[in-house]
């Protein structure tokens, strides 16, 4: 069992394909399946399920993927880290969140962070949920992901930066729009642009209303909360959404936000596998964004 074993393994159960790993690396199919049967004779146990639409990791095949992307992302970010530290202010920082997160929380953060280290670079990788972003975390050679937070996960920490304080988004023609705040029984009677399914967000909030005797009331489904805002400018319904420290919509004078104190805030923040093994950049990186965000909040 040889630690290039282990790296495929991990890489075929994420991309749930050995002809996908095979191109992506730049081997045969053959070569790549060379890889998971070794493993699988020196474990006496299938790791893999062959399907027609790919492969898929047995019960034992995930314990040994969730082992593996643990022990290889952490040895990684330990040789990055030694490696970044001789270097001085030269490197990378790789970062995985959702595809509007860098315009509502980090525009402030990338300007600041290149000024104080023009000769490092930020790479960004687009996820489409909180959970998709600690899959990428354990399983790619990142540093950050920008999530949402929620319950623990094993092999990752979170921590919280900011609580975001949940708004009512609706034109400004509704009558909804001249409310100070929005109560439970205004939202009992709405029907809501859902966020995205599967989505930790949308989590909280389908919890938090029910805490609060609110229906469900099936609307319209987004992919993000930027497009759940745009629906509403159109008058295509309300959305209930997080308020974004950099808000940024077209809507000008037609849209407003109407404070729903009566839900929980939600909190987001940094995930990592280890704060404390972070590169001297990740560092930099992750706390010039956490201020940034709560100057904004403040």
């Amino acid at each position: 069992m040889t630690l290039d074993d282990l790296r495929v393994f991990v890489a075929v159960c994420r991309a749930g394909s050995l002809s996908a790993v095979a191109r992506d690396l730049g081997r045969t199919q053959s070569a790549v399946s060379q890889h998971v049967k070794r493993l699988e004779r020196e474990t006496g146990v299938a790791l893999l399920e062959r399907h027609t639409r790919g492969v898929v990791p047995t019960q034992a095949g995930r314990v040994l993927r969730a082992a593996a992307a643990h022990g290889i992302a952490g040895l990684d970010m330990a040789v990055r880290s030694i490696q970044e530290s001789a270097r001085g202010d030269v490197g990378s920082v790789r970062v995985t969140t959702g595809a509007t997160t860098l315009r509502h929380f980090m525009a402030e953060a990338v300007v600041a962070f290149h000024r104080r280290h023009p000769r490092a670079s930020l790479e960004f990788q687009t996820e489409s949920s909180s959970r998709r972003c600690f899959d990428a975390l354990l399983a790619e050679d990142l540093d950050l992901a920008w999530v949402t937070i929620g319950e623990r996960v094993r092999g990752i920490e979170q921590h919280p930066v900011v609580d975001l304080p949940w708004v009512l988004a609706v034109r400004a023609d509704d009558p909804l729009a001249a409310r100070p705040r929005i109560g439970a029984d205004d939202l009992a009677g709405i029907r809501h642009i859902r966020l995205p399914a599967r989505s930790t967000s949308r989590a909280h909030l389908d919890a938090a209303l029910a805490g609060l005797g609110v229906p469900d009331r099936p609307g319209t489904s987004v992919a993000d909360w930027d497009t759940a805002i745009l629906l509403a400018e159109l008058g295509l319904g309300h959305a209930l959404v997080p308020a974004l420290p950099r808000r940024s919509t077209a809507a000008g004078d037609a849209l407003r936000f109407v404070p729903v104190p009566v839900l929980p805030p939600l909190s987001v923040g940094w995930a990592v596998r280890s704060w404390d093994a972070l590169t001297p950049l990740a560092r930099s990186f992750a706390d010039t964004v956490s201020r940034t965000c709560r100057n904004d909040r403040g």
